[in-house]
């Protein structure tokens, strides 16, 4: 996953009118690869109440970042990272638990917590930033 292209390359130049203000953070880009790399490896999974909750907290990370950076308040663009914070959170939880349970190996486990640790630290200083601004 390191160093992959980012997913939503393909339709960009399709969409109408003005980018959506999330497509330009890179910690916006690195959650969605997050997302569909987790989609993709629980895709046959027939484990559907886990399959379903991995990755929903995968899903909310990149969404929640895209509605926070959306609000026109800096409060609410923070509440909504903050959100994002604790899916990453419940998703690195999971995880964990996907690894003893033998749903996914060390070496995914691995990359996947690195990648939500990077996530975690790229939101907390997003967030810094906005505090600054307000």
């Amino acid at each position: 996953m390191p160093g992959k292209e980012f997913v939503g390359k393909n339709i960009k130049n399709k969409r109408m009118g003005d980018n959506m203000k999330c497509e330009t953070l890179d910690v916006w880009k690195k959650a969605l690869n997050l997302s569909v790399d987790v989609y993709k490896t629980f895709a046959k999974c027939q484990d559907f109440g886990f399959k379903d909750q991995i990755t929903r907290s995968s899903l909310s990370i990149p969404s929640n970042i895209a509605e926070g950076m959306e609000k026109i308040s800096d409060k609410d663009k923070i509440r909504f990272i903050d959100i994002g914070k604790g899916s990453t959170a419940e998703f690195i939880t999971q995880v964990y638990i996907a690894v003893e349970i033998n749903y996914i190996d060390k070496q995914t486990a691995a990359l996947w917590i690195e990648t939500s640790d990077h996530i975690l630290r790229m939101l907390t200083n997003l967030q810094k930033n906005l505090k600054h601004i307000t």
